[in-house]
């Protein structure tokens, strides 16, 4: 990791002062803390011991040649990392300073001497600065450290930011050292590219269905009050009806029942236009449930055609139907209480058995 290596190549920033400074009285020190780079760090056992299972086991081993100065060794991380490291152990604190300067290497030590709560601040602390230049090296380390939840936001901005990751000096040294993770982070993209279309065609779909649902209730609504210039029969001709809340949706199904009245090749199925109203009024017959009230024309007479034709049991049919169902049901949900109760109330009121429309 290069930027990793940079850092681990840093010169000491912290001024010396012993990591349990501040806490008061204490005992003076039993042991010392070696860095990479030889400097001693003292330190009181116990406290590392309560603080980490991995540093107790390392303090409690026996071993073979042991000398009065009790020692253990932390390589690998500048000597600040650990100093930062040993003052969390004594007062469970870490600064956002600290956390900008040594997020990475407080991460490693976390993960290797199985401090939990740090661990948990480094990877909220790394995820929230996350960038294009340093999201390589986050991402191999969390990928080392098993933290799923940086691992995981590493990867989509990746995803999201691929080309600008691309030139990084750092996803060139993962190509030439690493490439089952390059291997890993491709599959990634792919499966969420896969994922966003398989989204777009679900929302494409669904959107389909409630247009078909609110053409449902347009003609529903054309045939039982009227909208504009097209009506139930028994409505008076000269009475003016403003458009509805749906008048975009509305006026489409108007003009189609217009040149439905009037087409002379809608019978032997030679106009296209005349096909689609065919296809709404037999959609309607499928989805509707107050059959001998219904005002729509031909809903009866498309519900009993359906039950006696074989074909009526074509599966796409009928995945089409609890499609338009199911997206008519979300609509109504997502209406206010009161309007939806005045809705249900003109659906069960009583009509009168003449179905044809005035156009």
């Amino acid at each position: 990791m290069v930027q990793l290596k940079k850092k681990l190549s840093g010169k000491m920033r912290l001024k010396y002062t012993p990591p349990y400074a501040g806490a008061g009285d204490m005992p003076e020190p039993d042991m010392f803390v070696l860095t990479s780079a030889g400097q001693r760090i003292p330190a009181h056992s116990k406290i590392l011991a309560s603080a980490s299972v991995v540093l107790e086991s390392i303090i409690e081993r026996p071993e073979k040649h042991r000398s009065t100065e009790r020692k253990i060794t932390i390589s690998g991380v500048p000597y600040d990392a650990v100093h930062v490291f040993l003052q969390f152990l004594y007062f469970n604190k870490c600064s956002d300073e600290h956390m900008e300067s040594y997020g990475i290497h407080l991460l490693a030590l976390s993960h290797v001497y199985s401090v939990q709560q740090l661990k948990q601040i480094c990877t909220r602390g790394l995820a929230k600065r996350l960038s294009v230049e340093n999201v390589v090296d986050v991402l191999q380390l969390a990928r080392l450290c098993n933290a799923p939840d940086l691992y995981l936001k590493c990867m989509r901005l990746v995803s999201d930011k691929y080309k600008a990751v691309e030139e990084t000096e750092a996803w060139r040294f993962l190509q030439e050292h690493d490439p089952y993770l390059e291997l890993e982070i491709l599959q990634f993209i792919d499966e969420t590219e896969s994922r966003k279309k398989k989204t777009r065609r679900h929302r494409e779909e669904q959107s389909l269905y409630m247009q078909l649902s609110e053409a449902m209730d347009c003609l529903e609504h054309i045939c039982s009050e009227g909208c504009t210039s097209v009506g139930p029969c028994d409505m008076d001709p000269n009475e003016h009806k403003g458009p509805c809340s749906k008048f975009s949706t509305c006026q489409g199904i108007q003009l189609l029942i217009k040149h439905f009245g009037a087409c002379k090749k809608r019978v032997n199925g030679g106009c296209s236009r005349c096909s689609r109203m065919w296809q709404l009024f037999k959609l309607h017959s499928s989805i509707c449930d107050q059959t001998d009230e219904c005002r729509v024309p031909l809903c009866r007479q498309f519900k009993l055609k359906t039950q006696q034709d074989r074909r009526g049991n074509d599966p796409r049919w009928r995945l089409l139907v609890k499609k338009v169902i199911s997206a008519r049901t979300i609509s109504s949900l997502s209406l206010p209480k009161r309007k939806r109760e005045d809705e249900s109330r003109i659906v069960l009121q009583p009509h009168g058995s003449r179905r044809s429309i005035r156009v």
